[in-house]
């Protein structure tokens, strides 16, 4: 059912209504649970496909298998408790990328998500299907770029595509330095950038929103600059139905503005998390050696990195925060209380309705 006077985000022969997202959180934070629940309110919810499985102490040859089969029984769980739209979020590092990709058409996902990385290959992995490709951006460059390569060499253009800006939690597609020294692009900036692109280049290309958008204005907003819709990750965690455990979900509630800050990550990224006492410890140099069975991410180099980040954000997923940090964006601390789904959509579409 459409909601109000709120435009309905079409993604080729997909209506998502309110035009929102729901981002893709991993170590095991958006999985079935959640992407159900947010697309039985007309919303997109998505599941994150990194280590989805219980690798930890599996030899690295059993990896790829674990995380596939995870992946599928998540998919068909949320099928079976939605009707609405499922998407995948996938992201270019990983090593068993292309795995997950073709799990996910198979199992007839309705989107597939992917950024840390430029998705040049997607519609070849997922060719045949009717599943939507929706890269994430942190560039209108990045953008025009793989406009060109897909056109190129597939014929094909975006269904979407997310921009995601500096206040984005977790892993950023921005350098260190330029976060630190606050000369990047505003979320505002980049999205009127690629809305101009996509303008010049004659692509009809929804374009969405993401990294620090909090509430019903802050919806009204992109949408007044051009946007279509958008994708948010951080009030997600807040809810009943998020499957993160209660402290993951507490700390956001006791975060104070001065507790989010950037790390360093093993990756060789920015990353955006609450500060806590294993924070402090990498913050002074601090290691937690660890033995690398199945090198989870292209991009990280297991002979000099301080700590495992897949064991981290898997103990995060577990609640063991004493060995882990939680991912957030930068609005995390405004989060002052756990709600369900339904409550949580419905109060930021009479938000977005206030502020149109």
């Amino acid at each position: 059912m459409r909601k109000q006077n709120l435009p309905t985000l079409k993604i080729g022969d997909l209506e998502i209504n309110p035009p929102i997202i729901q981002g893709g959180m991993g170590v095991r934070i958006s999985m079935s649970n959640l992407a159900a629940a947010v697309a039985n309110e007309g919303c997109g919810g998505v599941i994150a496909s990194v280590c989805l499985g219980r690798f930890e102490d599996l030899p690295g040859s059993k990896f790829v298998e674990v995380n596939e089969e995870a992946l599928r029984h998540e998919i068909r769980k949320a099928r079976s408790m939605s009707q609405g739209v499922i998407g995948v979020n996938v992201m270019v590092a990983l090593s068993n990328y292309e795995n997950l990709v073709k799990a996910s058409v198979e199992e007839g996902a309705d989107l597939i998500i992917s950024g840390a990385g430029l998705p040049l290959d997607l519609p070849k992995l997922a060719a045949g299907k009717d599943t939507k490709l929706i890269p994430i951006v942190s560039s209108a460059k990045a953008f025009r770029i793989i406009c060109k390569k897909w056109k190129k060499n597939f014929n094909k253009i975006p269904d979407g595509v997310v921009v995601e800006g500096v206040k984005a939690g977790g892993h950023l597609g921005f350098s260190y330095n330029d976060i630190r020294h606050n000369t990047t692009l505003t979320l505002e900036e980049i999205v009127g950038e690629v809305v101009d692109t996509a303008k010049s280049m004659g692509v009809d290309v929804p374009v969405i929103a993401a990294g620090g958008i909090f509430d019903g204005q802050d919806i009204a907003r992109f949408l007044a600059l051009g946007a279509s819709g958008v994708q948010m990750s951080t009030r997600f965690v807040c809810t009943d139905e998020c499957d993160a455990p209660d402290r993951f979900k507490q700390a956001y509630l006791n975060a104070k503005k001065e507790d989010i800050t950037i790390i360093s990550s093993p990756v060789g990224m920015p990353g955006r998390v609450i500060k806590n006492s294993f924070v402090e410890r990498i913050n002074r140099g601090e290691t937690a050696p660890y033995t690398c069975n199945f090198r989870c991410l292209r991009t990280c180099d297991p002979k000099t990195a301080p700590y495992c980040i897949a064991r981290v954000l898997a103990n995060a997923a577990d609640g063991n925060l004493e060995e882990a940090f939680v991912f957030a964006g930068s609005n995390a601390y405004r989060c002052n209380e756990i709600i369900p789904v339904k409550k949580l959509v419905e109060k930021l579409v009479k938000e977005t309705n206030r502020g149109q």
